[in-house]
């Protein structure tokens, strides 16, 4: 039982400090590539999107990013299930 409990804690750790970056950081910004990936799942045309401009100037084309805000209860939540998970991790033992 003793690897479960190392488990938990380990997990604990992890999704405590996740919630407190995403308590820290209001937006993330993704790069081109993220972006272009969630574009085409969503649907949109991103030929639509790219600067004419930019292509008029033999410059690679614009690519518009995405910016992914969390809701700030993600944060708070994810911060209480790692405080639980590290404080109830060493019940566990046998």
């Amino acid at each position: 039982m003793t690897g479960n409990t190392n488990r938990l804690l380990v997990a604990g750790f992890v999704i405590l400090l996740l919630g407190i970056q995403l308590r820290l950081v209001q937006s993330y910004e993704l790069n081109a590539e993220a972006s272009r990936f969630i574009q085409e799942r969503r649907g949109r045309d991103i030929t639509a999107m790219t600067s004419t401009y930019l292509a008029d100037w033999s410059l690679p084309a614009f690519q518009p990013r995405e910016t992914i805000t969390p809701p700030s209860w993600l944060g708070w939540s994810l911060i209480s299930v790692g405080s639980v998970l590290i404080l109830t991790g060493p019940r566990f033992k046998s």
